[in-house]
């Protein structure tokens, strides 16, 4: 009797792509605020206080790698503020920062759907997976 093929986009797959997605956007997004702010276009020549708009960007870091749907939840909500930002300076400043600004924008949109998709299929993936009367995954299942 022939096994079935493993799909190689399984649902746990899924959910560590959109973990790796939103980890990668989120670094981008601080490498980014950073070299803008102080090297690439700063507001100020020789860089600006601005800089500091990243901050909040690393608190999501550990919630991100120790797989908090909490940190997921409210990092959606939170990136919006950068996304506003970068939109509104990519269509008031001049180039280089406008490229910037757009490159913010991307990085934004990334980290949304990363979160968002993150969200919905761990909590699909935790509707399939049966659980006793403790709450932990039954015997057989992971």
């Amino acid at each position: 009797m022939p096994y079935p093929k493993p799909d190689p986009m399984n649902k746990t797959n899924q959910i560590d792509a959109t973990r790796w997605l939103a980890l990668s956007s989120i670094l981008g997004l601080i490498i980014l605020g950073l070299a803008w702010e102080l090297w690439l276009a700063p507001i100020r020549p020789g860089g600006s206080w601005l800089a500091l708009k990243v901050l909040p960007l690393c608190l999501p870091l550990a919630g991100i790698l120790k797989n908090r749907m909490y940190t997921y939840r409210w990092m959606s909500l939170l990136v919006w503020v950068y996304f506003t930002e970068g939109a509104t300076r990519a269509w008031s400043e001049r180039p280089p920062g406008n490229y910037l600004a757009m490159l913010q924008v991307l990085l934004c949109l990334l980290l949304f759907v990363a979160c968002a998709l993150h969200v919905r299929l761990r909590l699909k993936h935790a509707a399939l997976v049966p659980v006793d009367a403790a709450g932990a995954p039954a015997a057989g299942t992971s």
